[in-house]
C-alpha cells in the first residue's frame, strides 16, 4: 500500500511538472488517503492483541 502512494506521489509530481494539474492534483489526492490508510493500519497492527 505504501508503494502505491509513492507511485502516486510520482506520478503526481512528474504530471505536475508536465503540465497536467488536473492529473497532478488527482494523484496526490490519491496517495494521500493511501498514506492515511497505511498509518491507521499499521498504528492498529500494533494496538490490536494478537
Amino acid at each position: 500500500m505504501l508503494e502505491l502512494a509513492i507511485a502516486f506521489a510520482i506520478l503526481a509530481i512528474v504530471a505536475g511538472v508536465l503540465g497536467a494539474g488536473g492529473v497532478a492534483g488527482l494523484s496526490m489526492d490519491i496517495a494521500k488517503w493511501l498514506i492515511i490508510a497505511f498509518i491507521i493500519l499499521a498504528v492498529l497492527s500494533l494496538v490490536w492483541p494478537g
